[in-house]
């Protein structure tokens, strides 16, 4: 093979991996995945506060952080849940229905303006978002009549959310869970969707 043959050859094959790179890129943008084909990119500006930290501390809250992932996303479902099932049955503005227990409306209602008073961006528009975890297990065990139909047993529901409310505390407080919290959380996030009919 000539020298100009090999540098053709050299130039398709750096052409033809560029190609697949950006389209991996492309799926990913459009699917919202990471594939993993190029390195991240770890030259963040919340990076940069991370050195002044002792090396434990760091691996330590790398490992808290899909705990909390989990858990936020659990969090976010059951909020989710809660409005969608409120709002079928009681159409209009359901928070105020009389669904809600009124101490959960005031203490919502009192966040809310805590946030308006001290100037900050409000973290949302919806009253919900402004409950505990507690209140929510509260609003589901209140309003038994409409979530009777989605969960197996009302006493499997209270059990499982003391329990998540219970696991919550080292994530929401930045406490290191112990390996056998670990595996606690990772049944009771399995048996809160095993729960449902």
């Amino acid at each position: 093979m000539s020298n100009a043959s090999k540098s053709d050859f050299l130039r398709s094959f750096g052409m033809s991996g560029y190609l697949v790179s950006e389209e991996l890129k492309g799926v990913e943008k459009n699917h919202n995945l990471e594939l993993g084909h190029l390195p991240k990119n770890t030259d963040t500006p919340e990076r940069n506060y991370y050195p002044q930290f002792e090396e434990s501390v760091r691996e330590e809250a790398s490992t808290m952080a899909v705990h909390y992932e989990a858990f936020y996303c659990l969090e976010q479902s059951i909020r989710k849940l809660i409005i969608e099932t409120l709002a079928e049955a009681e159409p209009g503005d359901w928070w105020k229905s009389g669904r809600i227990p009124p101490d959960i409306v005031a203490a919502a209602e009192g966040l809310i303006q805590k946030e308006i008073d001290s100037g900050i961006t409000r973290r949302s528009d919806e009253p919900i978002d402004y409950t505990t975890f507690g209140q929510l297990a509260v609003i589901i065990n209140s309003n038994w009549d409409v979530f009777g139909a989605i969960f197996t047993s009302r006493r499997a529901v209270e059990k499982v959310m003391a329990s998540l409310n219970m696991l919550r505390g080292p994530i929401a407080h930045c406490s290191p869970m112990t390996e056998d919290e670990v595996d606690r959380l990772a049944l009771t996030v399995k048996d809160w969707f095993r729960i449902m009919a």
